[in-house]
C-alpha cells in the first residue's frame, strides 16, 4: 500500500462545497458523491503510480459518476496530497500554484 492521502485546504473546501451542492439537490445524491470521492481516494492510496499523469508530478483520478477529478501528487512514500477536487469541464489548471 502507498501512503495516506490528505486534502490541501483548498481541495477540502472544494469537496465541502460540491458535497453541499449535491446534498441540497438530494440527500442520496450527496451521499453517492461522498462515496464516489472516497472510492477515488482509495484508488489513489492503493496505487498512485498506476493513475494517469496530468502534468509534472501531478496525477489524477476520476470521481466516478460525477464530473470531477481528484488531482494529486506524492509528497513522500507515506504522504499523498490531493491538491484539487476539480470540475472536469471548468477552469483547467487553476490549481497549479497549490503546494
Amino acid at each position: 500500500m502507498a501512503g495516506s492521502a490528505i486534502f490541501h485546504r483548498l481541495a477540502a473546501r472544494e469537496y465541502r462545497l460540491a458535497k453541499e451542492w449535491y446534498t441540497s439537490r438530494s440527500t442520496s445524491v450527496g451521499q453517492r458523491f461522498s462515496a464516489a470521492v472516497g472510492d477515488a481516494v482509495g484508488r489513489i492510496e492503493q496505487s498512485p503510480e498506476s493513475l494517469a499523469l496530468l502534468i509534472g508530478p501531478y496525477r489524477w483520478a476520476r470521481v466516478r459518476g460525477f464530473p470531477y477529478i481528484l488531482v494529486f501528487r506524492e509528497q513522500s512514500p507515506e504522504r499523498i496530497v490531493v491538491v484539487a477536487l476539480a470540475h472536469a469541464r471548468r477552469r483547467p489548471g487553476y490549481w497549479r500554484r497549490r503546494r
